[in-house]
C-alpha cells in the first residue's frame, strides 16, 4: 500500500531549549523565516505525503493556528499588496481535511504519542517524522525513504553514519546485508558502548511502519524512562515482519538542542536565497 499519511509528534516539553519553550512550542522556533516544523511538514508532502497527523498536547494551540487560515493576517497583506510575502503565508496552510490533531493527554513516551494516532491512521502503513530533526536533503529524505519502501516494502528507518566515538549517544542499528543504500537489518541497539555497537548507523528520526506496531504499542511494557518506547515496540515487530534501514543523502540537525538549533539556523540561513550571501558576510566576520 502507498504511504499516504505521516504522523508528527509534537507534545513534548522541548525541555532541552528552555527557557525559549516555557510559552513557545519547540516545534514553532523560528529557523531564518519559518518556524521548525515548516521544514517538517513540507519534507512529508514532498515525499507525498496526503494527511498528517499531529500529536500535540497542552499549550500546542499555536502548530494548529499556524497551519490554519488566517483571514485578518491576509487580507492585510493583500491591502498592502504584499504579494511576495502573502503568498510565503498562504503556502503555510495546509488544505481543509489534511490535517488532524489529537492530544497525547500525558508525557508517557514516543511510543505511546504514536499509539495516540492509531484510529486516524487506520490499517495502511505510514510515516513517522519526529519534528526535533529537520533533515537537509534534495529529493527530501522521507521521499528517499518512500523510494526504497516502494522496492522492499516491510519497515524502514533512515539512517547516517557519525564517528565511532559518538554512537554511545544514539540508537544504532545492527545490519545483516547491503543493497547499495538499502541495509537489511537484524536488530537495534540503544546508546551501546563503543566497543559493543554493531555499526556506526545512527536512527535519524524518520520511520515507515506497517500498522500492526500499534497492537504492539497497545500492550508495550514501559521502557527506559518509564516510558512507552517506540524502539521497544519495533523490536518486537521485526520478529514477523522485516525492517530495512536506510543510509539517505544529506544533512540532519537536532533542534531539540541548543547547539543543534543553532546549526541548523546558520545552515538554513546560508542556504537561503534571499539572505544567504549577507549571512556568509556575517560568519566570516564573526570569525575574524
Amino acid at each position: 500500500m502507498p504511504i499516504r499519511k505521516a504522523v508528527l509528534p509534537v507534545a513534548g516539553f522541548g525541555t532541552r531549549v528552555l527557557p525559549a519553550t516555557k510559552v513557545v512550542p519547540k516545534e514553532m522556533l523560528p529557523v531564518v523565516d519559518r518556524p521548525a516544523i515548516q521544514y517538517v511538514v513540507d519534507e512529508a508532502l514532498a515525499a507525498g505525503i496526503e494527511h498528517i497527523v499531529f500529536v500535540t498536547g497542552r499549550n500546542k494551540g499555536a502548530i494548529e493556528d499556524y497551519f490554519d487560515h488566517s483571514y485578518e493576517l491576509e487580507e492585510a497583506l493583500k491591502a498592502k499588496n504584499k504579494t511576495a510575502i502573502l503568498e510565503d503565508v498562504e503556502k503555510a496552510r495546509l488544505p481543509a481535511g489534511a490535517a488532524s490533531f489529537v492530544r497525547q493527554q500525558s508525557a508517557q513516551g514516543l511510543g505511546h504519542a504514536i499509539w495516540c494516532a492509531r484510529d486516524i491512521v487506520g490499517s495502511e502503513p505510514f510515516a513517522v517524522l519526529l519534528p526535533d530533526v529537520l533533515v537537509k536533503a534534495a529529493p527530501s529524505c522521507l521521499a528517499q525513504m518512500v523510494s526504497a519502501y516502494d522496492q522492499v516494502g516491510g519497515n524502514i528507518v533512515a539512517v547516517d553514519a557519525v564517528p565511532e566515538d559518538r554512537v554511545s549517544s544514539y540508537g544504532v542499528i545492527a545490519p545483516k546485508s547491503r543493497d547499495g543504500r538499502l541495509i537489511e537489518m537484524s536488530g537495534m541497539v540503544e546508546k551501546p558502548a563503543q566497543a559493543d555497537a554493531p555499526s556506526n548507523l545512527k536512527i535519524t528520526g524518520r520511520y515507515i511502519l506497517q500498522p500492526e506496531i500499534f497492537d504492539l504499542l497497545e500492550d508495550q511494557d514501559p521502557g527506559a524512562g518509564g516510558e512507552i518506547q517506540l524502539t521497544d515496540s519495533m523490536a518486537r515487530l521485526m520478529e514477523s515482519q522485516s525492517f530495512h534501514a536506510y543510509e539517505y543523502e544529506g544533512q540532519d540537525y537536532d533542534c531539540g538542542s541548543k547547539i543543534g538549533y543553532f546549526d541548523a539556523v546558520l545552515a538554513y540561513a546560508l542556504a537561503n536565497d534571499e539572505i544567504g550571501e549577507e549571512a556568509k558576510a556575517l560568519v566570516r566576520a564573526a570569525a575574524s
